[in-house]
């Protein structure tokens, strides 16, 4: 069942409309706010805070949009809000790895991946966020215009400096490119 229709049906009183959208969507968006908060407990109330703001606000849904890029903004501007009000530097609690992996793939997978959380924590905000939802969540340049309002063409742009800025980054912690 396509998102329009389960709205359609959660406008009408479905309250198990919603959990499919919730179903569907739960995973992705906590990524993006892990990616951004990188802390699991945050991004999970955030994720959690914004079904609830989506579940309360449902009827001002513009429907000529996608369901996916509004959610995805209220997920976004909650774990931007939780960001600015915590302004601290975590890494990234990298515990949910392949468990086929050996231990040596395993601790150099770890390794990389907290180099690349402490890359990014050093990025601002505006480019973190393209890269993770063109790398992480692979939305087209098109959906990620969508999702942050802004021109496809500036996406482009930003998401060309993110890249730059990030190599810059991993550069001066000793990654060869």
């Amino acid at each position: 069942m396509d998102d329009e229709t389960l709205v359609q049906r959660c406008l009408s009183g479905d309250t198990e409309a919603f959990g499919e959208l919730v179903a569907r969507y739960e995973k992705p968006l906590f990524n993006a706010a892990l990616r951004l908060l990188r802390d699991r407990e945050e991004a999970r109330d955030a994720t959690q805070n914004a079904f609830v703001k989506a579940w309360q606000n449902l009827a001002q849904f513009d429907r000529s949009r996608r369901f996916f890029s509004w959610i995805y903004r209220i997920t976004l501007n909650e774990s931007l809000n939780r960001a600015t009000r915590r302004k601290r530097s975590e890494p990234l609690d990298d515990r949910l790895v392949d468990h086929g992996a050996s231990p040596a793939e395993l601790a150099e997978r770890n390794q990389q991946s907290a180099l690349l959380e402490r890359a990014m924590a050093r990025l601002p905000d505006a480019q973190r966020e393209v890269l993770v939802l063109r790398h992480w969540l692979d939305l087209s340049y098109d959906e990620i215009a969508e999702a942050i309002h802004l021109p496809s063409k500036t996406v482009k742009s930003r998401l060309f400096s993110a890249r730059v800025r990030l190599a810059e980054v991993l550069g001066t912690m000793g990654v060869q490119s």
